[in-house]
């Protein structure tokens, strides 16, 4: 039996103190503990990317991290993209360019592509296959998926 510890954690620009179990992993606390259900579940061992959310700006699979490893950071998950009720750049290009059909792993890509595009602003066409790599999707083909970082990328750069 183990005892819980107090975690605090920044979710989407709100502090969040939680009572939790060393074991819970990230991605259950942010389902289980603070309703946030767009980070995903698939595989629960790292491979296919659909829990990957923001931990201090990197792209973290949720559910290889504890929620006590992430003591005291910033946390962003696809919830905390829009702002206003407006989508982000990324989020718009994906609906654009179609980066998704059945949706759920979409969160996980939103997530990769938002800390992929913050490293390589300006990527080619195969450092955006290769960064985009880690996550797997079983319906589109990953053509408009590279489509959509690629215009998120040119959005960005427009907007500067």
């Amino acid at each position: 039996m183990s005892s819980k510890q107090i975690v605090e954690l920044n979710v989407n620009g709100i502090p969040h103190q939680l009572l939790v179990e060393p074991r819970k992993t990230l991605a259950d606390v942010l389902r289980d503990d603070l309703g946030l259900t767009g980070t995903k579940l698939g595989c629960e061992h790292g491979v296919c990317g659909a829990c990957t959310v923001l931990v201090d700006g990197r792209a973290i699979r949720a559910c290889l991290m504890f929620a006590v490893q992430a003591q005291g950071s910033e946390i962003t998950t696809v919830e905390g993209l829009a702002s206003d009720g407006e989508l982000d750049h990324v989020q718009k290009a994906f609906a654009e360019n179609h980066g998704l059909q059945c949706g759920y792993c979409t969160p996980g890509m939103l997530m990769t592509a938002h800390a992929f595009l913050a490293e390589n602003p300006e990527p080619t066409r195969e450092q955006i296959c290769e960064g985009m790599n880690g996550n797997l999707c079983r319906c589109t083909g990953y053509q408009n998926i590279i489509k959509s970082t690629a215009a998120a990328a040119a959005a960005a750069k427009a907007a500067k």
